[in-house]
């Protein structure tokens, strides 16, 4: 039973900084940026754009592009850490914004009878979502759902972190015998629970915002403690990066065992490499430690006193950048342009991929891409996808290329006041697209409920 992916959708900023002048108003050698770590622009959210509108932008543009009956659609879930709060999922946002779309078509609530759920796990919850939903279908193959990654990547303005932002959200149609790609029933699975990144609530007294230290009610809140919550994480760059390697060999190690592999350089057997990207170089970069132990000529040790230097040495040797060019290079260059997209990040990765190819007229079909994901916190999942025979036209609907070509150039300073939330007009004005409408602050009963509209 093949099942998997028939058709995608992509939904991203269209304003970004470039990447040079964020590096020169930063310090930085803007080729430490580009060269070093493939980074050319940064999208970044516009005043109207939420993930809530990346992800019904996302799913609108999967119904217009392909012909989807609602009434076939038995869940939507999405997977995000961005969720704007802490009871409704963005799921029922969507169900609702695209049933008012749908209506003069397919009538009322044509998706009253679909499950929602949103699943959070770093950047790892759109792949549980997939999976969730690819297994959900083996139960039932006449079964259909879509999935939807849907994330702003922010950090602190002169954190390290900064230059890797980016938001934007990826909408799947999940069935069986798909267009595009099916998946492999086995994955492999690493899991450590750290603090290598999160956003964790924090506290502080009442009296320190209000200056009263009798408590009176503060905006409803007649607690002591106020919780804060910012979109930016507490994150240790270093550590992080070195979870990510740590999982990746261990459930890449757990995918061979449960498949018989264990003596066999699996790698080989993938002609390409799909990979989370918190930055576009960073699968290039940490793959190498899978492909110094497993390749026979090299059969690297980690025991070896000399194993980080040897790594290096491996990492600029032509053997390797060859093998980069031909399976990882094809899914870094949206990455290069939109910036890190959470949870989405492995599927812009698919679809930059599978995009890449059908420009340039190579014939994948049967082809094994490899899936290496991992999201902080931590988790790593390796599973490997088979291209379907009718991938090139499902791809050539996504229209990437023209997508991430739209994309407006902003300035440091329009891009500060965005980031401080300072601008009230967004810099583009809406066309043809969802938009957060309004959040209520009046009323007692719904204060806080976010309101969206979609403009024509």
């Amino acid at each position: 039973m093949k099942i998997g992916i028939d058709s995608l959708a992509v939904a991203v900023p269209k304003i970004h900084l470039p990447i040079k002048t964020l590096a020169e108003n930063r310090n930085i050698e803007p080729d430490k940026l580009i060269k070093g770590l493939g980074l050319q622009k940064m999208t970044f959210p516009d005043v109207h754009q939420d993930v809530i509108t990346f992800a019904a932008n996302a799913v609108y543009n999967l119904f217009q592009q392909a012909t989807i009956n609602p009434e076939s659609i038995g869940r939507i879930y999405v997977g995000s850490e961005s969720g704007i709060d802490a009871s409704k999922p963005i799921a029922s946002y969507v169900l609702q914004l695209i049933e008012e779309q749908l209506e003069p078509k397919f009538g009322k609530h044509a998706l009253r009878h679909c499950d929602v759920l949103d699943i959070t796990f770093a950047c790892i919850g759109g792949v549980d979502a997939l999976q969730n939903t690819v297994d959900w279908i083996r139960l039932d193959p006449k079964r259909q759902g879509i999935v939807v990654a849907t994330d702003f990547a922010k950090y602190d303005l002169e954190s390290t972190g900064e230059y890797t932002q980016g938001a934007g959200a990826i909408a799947m149609h999940i069935k069986q015998d798909p267009d595009m790609i099916s998946f492999s029933e086995a994955t492999g699975v690493s899991t450590r629970g750290v603090f290598d990144f999160f956003k964790p609530k924090r506290y502080l007294s009442k009296a320190a915002v209000t200056g009263k230290q009798d408590n009176p009610e503060w905006f409803g809140i007649l607690e002591n403690e106020i919780a804060l919550h910012q979109e930016q994480p507490v994150f240790d760059g270093q550590y992080s990066n070195t979870c990510y390697i740590d999982r990746i060999i261990e459930a890449y190690t757990h995918y061979k065992k449960i498949t018989g592999q264990e003596n066999v350089v699996l790698y080989q057997n993938w002609s390409s490499i799909v990979m989370h990207l918190p930055y576009a170089y960073q699968g290039r970069r940490t793959f190498t430690e899978i492909y110094a132990r497993e390749n026979p000529e090299i059969q690297l040790l980690p025991t070896a006193p000399d194993y980080k230097e040897q790594i290096k040495t491996i990492a600029k040797s032509a053997a390797y950048l060859d093998f980069v060019q031909q399976t990882i290079a094809p899914s870094e260059w949206a990455s290069s342009v939109v910036g890190n997209m959470y949870t989405g990040s492995l599927f812009l990765g698919l679809a930059a991929t599978l995009a890449y190819q059908a420009q340039n007229n190579i014939e994948a079909t049967g082809n094994t891409i490899g899936f290496i994901a991992y999201g902080s916190g931590s988790k790593s999942k390796v599973f490997e996808g088979t291209i379907e025979a009718k991938w090139k036209d499902a791809v050539v609907r996504t229209a990437l290329y023209n997508i991430l070509e739209e994309s407006t150039p902003i300035s440091m300073e329009r891009y500060t006041a965005l980031h401080k939330k300072e601008l009230k007009e967004s810099i583009l004005p809406p066309k043809d697209e969802f938009v957060l409408d309004y959040i209520e602050t009046e009323s007692p009963v719904l204060r806080g409920a976010r309101y969206y509209n979609f403009i024509h």
